[in-house]
């Protein structure tokens, strides 16, 4: 007796996916092998669940956390993918649930020195030659 070869099932509520290959799509790591590090050190949780394995389901709808370049995302994952494509169709894969991030100070406003109350601190050049006239007239003088 032959069986007829089973195919896939297409139902959205039996659609799963690896979390590192999910994150790995979405963008949030450069490479595949750095996804399952990071997932498999359980450094992820889904749904408030700590993963320990990179091979753990992923299914839509559920809610990742975790700590990536100093502040903690937390995502919501709004579709599968089916393949790791450009930033933009990354980014659609996910909804970002983060908290606002304070704003960073701009480049130009970080080098500016710090301001100080006129007359404290080094001497400018031009009281210097004051200092200078005022020494020489009590010597002369």
């Amino acid at each position: 007796m032959s069986r007829a070869p089973q195919m896939p099932s297409t139902n959205a509520d039996s659609a799963a996916m690896r979390i590192d290959k999910w994150l790995w799509h979405a963008r949030f790591f450069k490479t595949r092998s750095l996804a399952t590090q990071f997932t498999g050190a359980g450094n992820v949780r889904v749904n408030g669940l700590k993963q320990t394995r990179a091979s753990g389901r992923l299914r839509v709808g559920d809610v990742l956390s975790f700590a990536l370049h100093g502040h903690i995302r937390i995502i919501e994952v709004v579709q599968l993918s089916v393949r790791r494509g450009p930033a933009s169709e990354a980014q659609s894969l996910y909804l970002d649930r983060d908290p606002p991030q304070p704003a960073k100070k701009k480049a130009a406003e970080a080098a500016k020195p710090a301001a100080r109350e006129a007359g404290s601190g080094r001497p400018t050049k031009r009281q210097r030659r004051q200092q200078d006239s005022y020494l020489a007239n009590l010597r002369d003088g």
